[in-house]
């Protein structure tokens, strides 16, 4: 029989400022109130049964937060939030989600609630950062590829989605792709490679005709190739759609007791990207972690994310013309990727106004305190970073779960807009020096196990602080209440 679990989860957070600190609010599925409020969440579902060969479960997760938006002082205080609400069903390595699901993190923290170390979540495209679509998948587990001797194994994901948030093409369609190998070179190393494509598609452009959604524009979508005839041009030009991905390499390292993984998670926006011309972008993450997780310290990561580059700062399509600094012949259409933008998608890789993937982009607004989860948002603003961050998490006393989080962040603007200073756009890459904005953010968060001596009862309590020149810097607190009751365990 299927275990049974149910919770409810009731949180209060304060700010000196007229927004939480981003650790606050950064990696927590778009749940978290903006600024100082509340959070009801509760919770109930169902687990895989392994002991079958096909196997189903079920998840509900319901939300609420009351805050005062001040950026938008005519929208409700009160908010309700459509978490997870899916069925999965699993026959031997496929697994098909139906409904509103989060993507599972990778390099967690000691205690699953707490979330993860990474910034990304170990996905620089999917990190847990927004609020979840509605729309299905069917994921691959590793399979064996023939005649390897089990050292190659595939895996993958294809599934689609739909926006739900007010956005400039209203109810844009996601199509997500992934193909993965991974290699076992011997019984401690693993070897990853992986491609994870999405695409933005469909939908209610303001000033265009609606993309008609039907078989032959999805056959499209999903081979990557332009419109037709009928199609907007750039659509003619390019590629149907807003299409983007990550491209990911990873080593994993099984030691005894303990496991060390280092990754590379690589964005890309278009062709160029693709090819891997943006090097040296991307997300460095290295990870080390200990199977006893009663230990005060149990997982540490160390992350390097660095997005400058962006294939070049020159791209001929974009250029006046006149005062071009090259000299005549020389064409350029591999620079300017301009991670999670669009000319046509303009709000880009974003949902409820909150970037889906990479949380240091900050969505249009921010720096200027304008930026609100309810109005459309214009795309990202600072996509252009250099980051260090630390994770780290065990158990204090070896009884209660904790996360610190530090990151300090130089951050660009983009190219064509920078934070401060001169831009490089299309200007020889180091011809221009470039002025970025620094920022430290931070974040203790906790649990206390057995609160009052109450099996299933938890106290949880949270930190935080910004300190910078692009996010308002502020102090903030969070003081939560959590009961569950677990029938399988």
């Amino acid at each position: 029989m299927n275990d049974f679990f149910v919770s409810l989860m009731l949180l209060g957070a304060l700010s000196s400022s007229g927004s939480l600190p981003y650790w606050a609010t950064a990696g927590q599925y778009g749940l978290m109130p903006e600024s100082s409020g509340g959070l009801v969440l509760a919770q109930a579902g169902t687990r895989f049964d392994p002991s079958r060969t096909f196997q189903w479960r079920w998840r509900v997760s319901l939300g609420a937060t009351s805050y005062a938006d001040a950026r938008d002082p005519a929208s409700s205080p009160y908010h309700f939030l459509a978490d997870e609400l899916y069925v999965s069903a699993r026959w031997k390595v496929l697994t098909l989600d139906l409904g509103h699901k989060r993507r599972e993190m990778d390099f967690r923290a000691n205690d699953p609630l707490l979330g993860s170390l990474s910034v990304t979540g170990g996905h620089i495209m999917d990190s847990g950062n927004a609020r979840t679509m509605p729309g299905w998948q069917l994921t691959l587990d590793p399979v064996a590829v023939p005649w390897t001797g089990h050292h190659l194994w595939l895996y993958g994901a294809f599934g689609d989605y739909k926006t739900l948030d007010l956005r400039y093409v209203q109810g844009a369609l996601v199509h997500r792709m992934q193909v993965g190998l991974r290699a076992d070179v011997g019984s401690r190393l693993s070897l990853y490679a992986a491609l994870d494509h999405f695409a933005l598609w469909g939908g209610t452009h303001p000033d265009h005709a609606p993309m008609p959604v039907n078989l032959g524009n999805y056959l499209r979508v999903i081979t990557g190739r332009p419109a037709g005839v009928s199609g907007e041009m750039t659509d003619q030009l390019n590629v149907i759609g807003d299409q983007r991905g990550g491209e990911l390499v990873k080593a994993e390292w099984r030691g005894e007791g303990w496991k060390l993984v280092a990754q590379h998670d690589i964005p890309y926006d278009d062709g160029s990207g693709m090819g891997l011309q943006n090097f040296p972008d991307g997300v460095n993450t290295l990870w080390l972690g200990w199977d006893d997780k009663d230990r005060w310290v149990s997982d540490l990561v160390y992350e390097y994310h660095y997005t400058r580059f962006q294939s070049g700062p020159v791209n001929v399509e974009w250029f006046g013309g006149e005062d071009s600094p090259y000299a005549p012949g020389i064409r350029s259409t591999t620079g300017l990727d301009d991670y999670f933008n669009n000319g046509e998608y303009c709000s880009g890789w974003t949902h409820f106004g909150r970037t889906i993937g990479e949380p240091l982009f900050y969505p249009a607004g921010t720096h200027a305190g304008a930026w609100s989860p309810g109005v459309v948002t214009r795309g990202v603003e600072n996509n252009r970073i250099r980051a260090h961050h630390v994770g780290i998490s065990g158990k204090l006393f070896r009884a209660h779960p904790y996360r610190l989080v530090l990151t300090f962040s130089r951050n660009y603007g983009t190219y064509e807009t920078p934070y401060a200073g001169a831009s490089a756009w299309q200007r020889p890459w180091g011809s221009v020096r470039e002025t970025p904005l620094h920022q430290f953010s931070a974040g203790f968060t906790g649990i206390f196990s057995r609160l009052f001596g109450i099996p299933g009862l938890s106290g949880i309590y949270g930190i935080f602080a910004d300190s910078g020149e692009v996010l308002p810097s502020s102090v903030g607190g969070m003081l939560g209440l959590r009961y569950s009751l677990d029938a399988g365990r």
